[in-house]
């Protein structure tokens, strides 16, 4: 199934795409993660490891690209009712891109997601979108604890 949003196409990946959708959430960890993550842990987050997770879910993954058939621009991955993930390159962000993937998965279902606390320009993202802070929350990320924060698309739609 595809979406057309503007210019913008939101689609399922092929298996031709890994590797360039892998060097999309490359980059946007390291552009999105540097103020908040130790460069150790940039520094694990390797292209290659990307299109693994990637591969071994296909099924839960779209991705945005210009036009029909362009290269990805940006991806989401959920989980169920959850937003596990959702990055825009760098080089096409403010060109809508990251909206066109919220709105496909909300549309998909999406009622939650979680972010990292600190993370200030991807909260006024959800928030300006109709997310609503449940909680704050400290979990082990990549070996170290961290804070986080829980949102959800309607105010009474908080998990327990």
């Amino acid at each position: 199934m595809r979406a057309k949003t503007g210019t913008l196409t939101i689609r399922p990946p092929a298996a031709a795409d890994l590797a360039a959708l892998a060097q999309v959430a490359w980059r946007s960890t390291r552009a999105a993660f540097a103020p908040i993550l130790p460069p150790d842990i940039l520094d694990r987050k390797r292209p290659e490891d990307f299109a693994c997770r990637f591969a071994a879910r296909l099924a839960d993954l779209r991705i945005a690209v210009a036009g029909r058939d362009g290269p990805p621009l940006g991806f989401s991955l959920m989980t169920g009712a959850h937003l596990d993930m959702l990055f825009v390159d760098p080089a096409a962000q403010g060109r809508a891109v990251g909206s066109a993937l919220l709105a496909d998965a909300v549309a998909r279902g999406c009622r939650t997601l979680e972010s990292f606390a600190d993370n200030d320009r991807a909260r006024r993202f959800y928030e300006a979108r109709g997310f609503h802070l449940c909680r704050g929350h400290r979990r082990i990320y990549e070996g170290i604890e961290l804070p986080f924060v829980l949102y959800a698309l309607e105010r009474d739609g908080c998990p327990a």
